[in-house]
């Protein structure tokens, strides 16, 4: 009986070694030099909340497949306005639910902005005039299989929890994965074969290269660890899913047989449901950053070639921020989706863009021919990869690399020594390769410079929501009892009151400048202050409807009749509501 509780515990302990460590309990300031589960991440959140109540509110935008919620981390100093009244940032991450380190940008920087809130400067002053909706997890369903399943270096858990016929056999998700060696992780299988394709690398036995033509080799490589779960003939054919949380938005979508991934039809992933009503809720979301990985990334629209370059002013903006991202986040390439990487639809950007007038930026975290290096000086000021090897070449070339990356930086963590096992179908085989906390995912002691440079480059687009002041340029008095009022509007930012596609589009309402106090006789902007040419509007000119660009200035003329108060009010979707009242006292 000893013996066999002694086996039971030996078992247990060896399970849960395989889990990533968890603390007991989540304290501030937080850690950033391991990575949050699911629930810790929600505890992260209540702790934040907890913390700072008067800058924060914690709401559950909704529930997931799996019925986890899904938490959005709201902050606002009430004291210097409601929510809804001022331009605000929204950031998610973990949309896949492989990509876990994008919710610790996220969290980092909630964590970091009401950290230094009181005691820097420009923090506190964003803080008091922005808003920041902050969604660290979306996928909290992949995230937590992520964790707590079965996942590969190459991806695993990425899906949205929706079950689904991938071999069109009549079920669902039927042939995931099988941890063959019972290590926690799903990893490369090989097999011997002379005529496989692959030989054992020269310089290093644990990797494999491509044969040339005639050669015989060591290999046959036969794919992620697992068998034949519905004796179909295929190994790992159906896994979970596959819907893509990020194929699922209901802007350009397309059907599957178009998009992979991109669900029955748009929204019918739930979590994406709840998460779009959240947002319509908010049209005050000026900018938003959807985080992902991998590649060192900074990605705009458009995502398909056919929906046309953006407008002029609006790429202004945009580059404008995106370039910016690009010298804070070192070996980072700021991009367009579409022409520089891949075409997609049924995108969250495209959604943000298109139908909400909202200016978005994916981030794409990590980049390992950057991060992952094991080179002296001399080496890294040489010049890359020789233009005329083989993508092969290239790839064994980084992977040695990234090997002793492995063995003399992340201790062996990264990457599994083969080892034999006997499989139903092939024999004997073996199990090794690169796991699931490898490839797409920075070693632990490299998260804190990632989230704080990426969380700097969401505060600068922050820093640049449109604030706009309203001042008088001069009254000059006219005959007739008429007076002339001169007014500025001003967007000292980079980001505009309202995009021209959202303009283009009529998403929402331009902003408006109303006069109120004295009889309006005409007024309309001024096209050229220097010969004091206006375009009067000929209907109701108390109500000047505009935009203001990045940086973009607009004079308007009010001709107003008899004496007293004008009273000048300026609204906006975008940007806070500003007023002005001059007195105006004409001759006769």
């Amino acid at each position: 009986m000893t013996r066999q509780i002694g086996l039971i515990l030996l078992c247990f302990f060896l399970a849960t070694a395989m889990l990533p460590a968890r603390a007991d309990k989540v304290d501030l300031p937080l850690r950033f030099d391991r990575y949050f589960d699911d629930a810790e991440m929600v505890e992260a959140l209540k702790a934040l909340h907890k913390a700072y109540p008067e800058l924060t509110e914690l709401l559950e935008v909704g529930r997931s497949e799996e019925n986890r919620p899904i938490m959005c981390l709201t902050l606002n100093n009430p004291k210097t306005g409601h929510y809804l009244d001022k331009p605000a940032t929204y950031v998610d991450g973990n949309i896949h639910g492989n990509e876990i380190q994008a919710g610790e940008v996220c969290l980092y920087l909630a964590d970091y902005l009401l950290g230094q809130y009181g005691h820097n400067r420009q923090l506190t002053e964003l803080m008091d005039r922005a808003v920041f909706y902050i969604v660290p997890v979306v996928n909290v369903d992949g995230r937590h299989h992520f964790f707590y399943g079965l996942s590969s270096a190459g991806g695993g858990n990425r899906s949205l929890r929706i079950p689904t016929d991938d071999d069109n056999d009549g079920l669902v998700d039927e042939d995931m994965p099988d941890d063959l060696d019972g290590d926690g992780t799903i990893s490369t299988m090989r097999i011997r074969d002379p005529f496989g394709g692959w030989k054992s690398d020269s310089e290093d036995d644990r990797l494999m290269v491509r044969v040339k033509p005639g050669e015989l080799g060591d290999w046959r490589i036969l794919g992620e660890e697992g068998i034949d779960n519905d004796g179909d003939g295929s190994v790992n054919e159906d896994e979970e899913g596959y819907v893509d949380g990020n194929r699922n938005w209901g802007a350009y979508w397309q059907p599957p047989y178009v998009q992979s991934g991109s669900g029955e039809y748009p929204f019918s992933g739930i979590g994406i449901r709840a998460l779009a009503d959240f947002i319509r809720q908010r049209p005050n979301i000026c900018v938003a950053w959807a985080f992902h990985n991998s590649g060192g990334m900074v990605l705009r629209g458009p995502s398909a070639k056919e929906q046309g370059e953006y407008p002029r002013e609006d790429v202004e903006a945009y580059d404008f921020l995106g370039k910016n991202a690009e010298k804070m986040l070192p070996g980072y390439r700021y991009l367009i989706s579409w022409k520089d990487l891949y075409t997609t639809y049924g995108d969250f950007l495209e959604w943000m863009n298109n139908l909400n007038g909202t200016m978005g930026f994916v981030g794409e975290l990590f980049n390992v021919t950057v991060s992952e290096t094991y080179k002296s000086n001399q080496e890294m000021q040489k010049k890359g990869d020789d233009e005329e090897e083989s993508f092969f070449t290239n790839r064994i070339e980084r992977d040695r690399e990234r090997l002793k990356f492995n063995d003399h930086l992340a201790h062996n963590e990264l990457y599994k020594p083969w080892k034999k096992v006997k499989h139903p179908t092939y024999g004997e085989i073996e199990i090794g390769g690169w796991v699931k906390m490898s490839s797409r995912i920075p070693a632990p002691f490299m998260i804190r410079d990632m989230v704080h440079r990426n969380a700097a480059a969401v505060i600068f687009s922050a820093d640049h929501l449109p604030q706009v002041s309203l001042e008088k340029v001069k009254v000059v008095p006219l005959s007739n009892g008429l007076s002339r009022v001169r007014v500025r509007l001003h967007n000292s930012k980079g980001i505009p009151t309202m995009t021209a596609m959202a303009k283009l589009k009529r998403i929402y309402p331009q902003d408006m400048l109303k006069a109120s106090g004295l009889k309006v006789v005409a007024a309309g902007p001024v096209s050229d202050e220097y010969t004091d040419r206006v375009d009067y509007k000929a209907y109701r000119p108390e109500l000047q409807f505009l935009r203001l660009n990045a940086f973009g200035s607009l004079i308007y003329d009010f001709l107003v009749e008899g004496s007293g108060t004008l009273a000048l009010e300026y609204s906006s979707v975008h940007a806070k509501n500003q007023s002005l009242k001059i007195v105006v006292g004409a001759v006769n």
